[in-house]
């Protein structure tokens, strides 16, 4: 069993039921990400538009990828035609983008709304006010091709647990918040991405139901 194989393994078996686990690659080899592909892995995690659409081609077709990191509007047409799930999108220009450029790959793209809760200023994202409003003012019909899903948030990089789990309890009652009002009808906004490898743990324990862990199935980073 190679390391990768064993640690995905290990957090697998700690993960609980109904909870999704995207190994998240970026930076990783093409060799490191069909590691974990032959030991199970369907899901995988990019946070650079121009890595994704390299490795894409080259690995196995039925790879579910989740676009993680910060997306500017003009790079949406690169990955329209490749991703299943964009979990930061951060503003209604993004989201209108991603609308455009899944239509003309005839697709639907999962979206979820990205909300800032942690107190690095570099981190992206509307605060909760300002996502709640947003939402409620959204005419869903209009987005034919993009489907709301739920919400995505980071905690501070901190070993803080207090902290952590705070940020984390902001996360999931803005979801809880806007699953009431501006989403009530769509049975399918339902999913809460947060916590990393660092922090995973806390996450699930404070409602996540989405994971991403990239160095703790991957090793450091190089």
């Amino acid at each position: 069993m190679s390391s990768i194989e064993a640690r995905l393994s290990k957090i697998r078996s700690q993960i609980k039921v109904g909870v999704q686990l995207i190994a998240v690659s970026k930076t990783q080899p093409n060799e490191h990400v069909l590691e974990a592909y032959q030991a199970g892995q369907r899901t995988f995690g990019e946070n650079y538009v121009q890595e994704l659409v390299t490795k894409q081609p080259l690995l196995p077709s039925d790879i579910e990828w989740h676009f993680i990191g910060h997306l500017q509007s003009n790079k949406v047409k690169f990955i329209a035609p490749i991703v299943s799930w964009i979990h930061s999108v951060d503003s209604s220009k993004l989201l209108s983008e991603i609308n455009k450029q899944a239509a003309k790959n005839n697709r639907v793209v999962n979206c979820l709304l990205q909300v800032h809760v942690a107190m690095e200023e570099t981190k992206f994202g509307w605060d909760s006010k300002e996502l709640i409003e947003f939402a409620n003012t959204i005419d869903l019909a209009s987005y034919r091709n993009v489907s709301i899903r739920g919400v995505m948030g980071m905690a501070s990089f901190s070993n803080d647990e207090q902290l952590v789990r705070g940020e984390f309890k902001q996360i999931k009652t803005c979801f809880d918040q806007l699953q009431a009002t501006a989403f009530r009808d769509k049975a399918d906004f339902n999913q809460i991405s947060m916590g990393m490898s660092g922090d995973w743990n806390w996450a699930v324990e404070e409602g996540s139901t989405m994971v991403r862990i990239g160095s703790a199935i991957f090793g450091a980073r190089k």
